[in-house]
């Protein structure tokens, strides 16, 4: 396959997807001086679908995200991460008495600017900084062609475009895998879990003990139910910080929170899952209040407090193995070729690492310096080793967790 750059003119690259991995994508290419890119999503607007709440941020995703952001857009994303306190996860049975809890080192130690978690609306807000233009919602895509060289995208409302590289951003339930991979697909593991925010402050006032306030926190129930508890105190005020640093970006007003993750094997829970995604948000809090009656009356204050126009049903899911696509113009990035479950907290970490990587090698590709197809291999031979480490990792957290998930190569080929 010649390049773009054989035939005497610029690379041009659409990506399908316009989550934090494609995003942050498609920020590194203008940071690279390449400007012949655009973003189709589905979504009717950035505010079109739940986004998720707190994301942990890795050294590898800060990383990834400094490499890719202006400067401005740098200094956004640091004034509006957590406000730090306590270290590590904490663990406690379902009456508060602690547990034993995994350790987890950071390289970062404590350096004043470090990014270790961030809200993920705020995110992908920050992510959209100045891609006006560039990212073009509403957009469904449908299916791809392949035309003298170049890939042709087609969306639902009968439109296409033409460019050099295609790249499927568009997560877990990719419609680009769909075509090109449809044998592949991730595992489900069994687990249901109900995602949902709670105001800090009416946690606290419900009786939420201080040293659970500050830090991860982990409580294991008797009866096979798990609760995820991570706070989100934001540094500055996304309004604030945006009229600081990016005045005009139009920040909403954002109250810190916990973001609470229960978790149940479905044999546990007793429900189909067509009854359970069904439930609305009120429903959902009831379910949990209902399974947590026994539960010390601080944990169940947290729960009772929660938004239920903010809870959500998610079923973990997880790609084994991870396996690269046929080097060529339609490449991989993020959920769309390694779907991890979130007990790790590295699933958009590892997309953001993809977009760093593959940012570099099509900068590479459109100065020339290297062919199309071999940048992509490398890409994907590196992407493959990271993403099975970090999937790895985050199925045995959910196994420790989670303890009737089976991890046996027989039992995931069935599932």
């Amino acid at each position: 396959m010649d390049t773009p750059r054989d035939r005497g003119r610029p690379l041009r690259i659409i990506i399908i997807g316009g989550g934090i991995g494609g995003l942050c994508l498609a920020q590194g290419l203008r940071q690279a001086g390449i400007d012949d890119i655009v973003v189709y999503e589905r979504d009717e607007s950035a505010r079109g679908r739940m986004q998720g709440y707190r994301l942990r941020i890795s050294p590898e995703g800060e990383r990834a995200l400094r490499q890719c952001l202006p400067r401005q857009a740098q200094d956004l994303l640091t004034a509006t991460s957590n406000k730090r306190h306590e270290e590590g996860l904490a663990a406690y049975d379902d009456q508060l008495n602690p547990q034993w809890a995994p350790a987890f080192d950071d390289p970062r130690g404590d350096a004043p600017d470090k990014v270790d978690a961030v809200d993920r609306v705020t995110l992908r807000r920050i992510l959209l900084a100045d891609l006006d233009g560039v990212v073009r919602f509403g957009k469904r895509f449908t299916h791809y062609e392949q035309v003298d060289g170049e890939v042709v995208a087609h969306f639902a409302d009968g439109g296409s475009d033409t460019g050099d590289v295609l790249v499927a951003a568009d997560g877990a339930n990719s419609q680009v895998r769909a075509q090109l991979r449809p044998a592949d697909r991730a595992h489900d593991l069994g687990v249901r879990a109900i995602l949902s925010r709670t105001p800090r402050a009416g946690a606290i006032e419900a009786g939420l003990p201080e040293v659970l306030r500050d830090r991860f926190v982990n409580v294991t129930g008797s009866n096979g139910l798990r609760l995820a508890l991570m706070p989100m105190v934001f540094r500055t005020p996304p309004r604030e910080a945006a009229e600081r640093f990016w005045p005009g970006l139009g920040f909403d007003d954002t109250e810190d929170y916990y973001m609470s993750v229960f978790s149940v094997h479905r044999e546990v829970l007793g429900l189909p899952d067509d009854s359970f995604f069904a439930m609305t948000g009120e429903e959902l809090r009831e379910l949990v209040l209902e399974r947590t009656a026994g539960w010390h009356p601080h944990l169940r204050g947290v729960f009772a407090h929660s938004e239920a126009e903010e809870t959500y049903p998610l079923a973990l899911r997880a790609t084994l193995p991870v396996e690269p696509w046929a080097p060529g113009n339609v490449i991989p990035l993020g959920d769309a070729v390694h779907t991890m479950p979130p007990t790790g907290g590295v699933g958009a970490n590892t997309a953001l690492r993809d977009a760093a990587s593959l940012c570099r090698a099509l900068t590479a590709v459109t100065r020339g310096e290297r062919p199309l197809l071999d940048a992509v291999a490398e890409y994907q031979a590196e992407m493959v080793r990271y993403a099975t480490e970090a999937t790895n990792m985050s199925l045995k957290i959910a196994k420790w967790s989670m303890q009737k998930i089976d991890l046996s190569e027989k039992k995931l080929s069935q599932a």
